[in-house]
């Protein structure tokens, strides 16, 4: 099983319930958790305890400032720790969200270094063309949609493509996203996504279905989070939040199995 930082674990997998609420603990005290630099691994997450947990890490990034709303970062996490405990995702500790309930004129990709807690990226990003004009409206899993898709999804491999440096995007999440390797769905930079690009046309550049970034960061973004880190492409669609397994939380605090010696 992958390790995680000393944070996530005394928040999250400890068996013993904290004795405290995210109101009662500071940021420097959360801080200090995460510095020490001891890792375990995995264990059973605590029902009791997840929400406070999550509030802490909430506060302690300072996410409120950057407008994402604790409901949304509550779905990311619950997500990301259910593809943690699958072993889907790598040791660096990042969620990124997109949040499609934002207008596209607004920063609404959001990348979480939750090992160190800090907000790494905050920027724009492109909704597909026939999700919406400046809102996204309607979301797609289908062939030739041009519509984007949500959910959770892994990111994979770059390569150098039409779209010059490129990030290939696995969905794990069958029926709203698990096509998007046949949709060459993947996260690019385009001229389309910029401030200049808003004020000339009055609404951020559409893609295929691509989550295209600014040009002038989408290298980094790309390299910082390629091959093994989670994003979460949210929005307020209530058919979603209901079926999704990686937002069920009987999934999410099974109990984690181990192999017995000899089987």
């Amino acid at each position: 099983m992958e390790q995680v930082s000393t944070l996530i674990l005394l928040l999250f997998y400890s068996h013993a319930p904290l004795a405290v609420t995210h109101s009662s603990i500071s940021s420097d005290s959360v801080a200090t958790v995460a510095n020490a630099n001891i890792e375990q691994p995995l264990k059973e997450l605590n029902r009791e305890t997840f929400t406070d947990s999550v509030h802490l890490l909430y506060d302690a990034i300072h996410l409120q400032e950057y407008d994402l709303s604790f409901e949304v970062f509550m779905y990311g996490m619950t997500g990301y720790y259910a593809l943690l405990r699958e072993g889907k995702l790598n040791d660096k500790g990042l969620l990124t969200i997109i949040d499609f309930t934002k207008s596209s004129n607004l920063k609404r990709f959001y990348t979480i270094d939750l090992k160190n807690l800090a907000l790494k990226f905050h920027t724009f990003v492109s909704h597909g063309k026939n999700t919406g004009e400046v809102m996204a409206k309607s979301f797609s899993n289908a062939l030739h949609s041009n519509q984007s898709s949500l959910g959770f999804y892994v990111t994979a491999e770059t390569y150098v493509g039409s779209k010059g440096y490129s990030l290939k995007l696995d969905g794990m999440e069958k029926g709203y996203n698990d096509k998007m390797r046949e949709r060459a769905v993947v996260m690019h930079d385009a001229e389309y996504v910029s401030e200049s690009w808003i004020k000339k046309y009055g609404r951020l550049g559409r893609s295929q279905g691509c989550p295209a970034l600014p040009k002038g960061i989408a290298k980094k973004v790309i390299d910082t989070i390629k091959r093994g880190t989670a994003i979460f492409a949210y929005y307020n669609d209530s058919s979603y939040l209901n079926s999704s397994a990686y937002l069920n939380e009987d999934n999410l605090f099974a109990p984690v199995l181990t192999a017995q010696a000899g089987n």
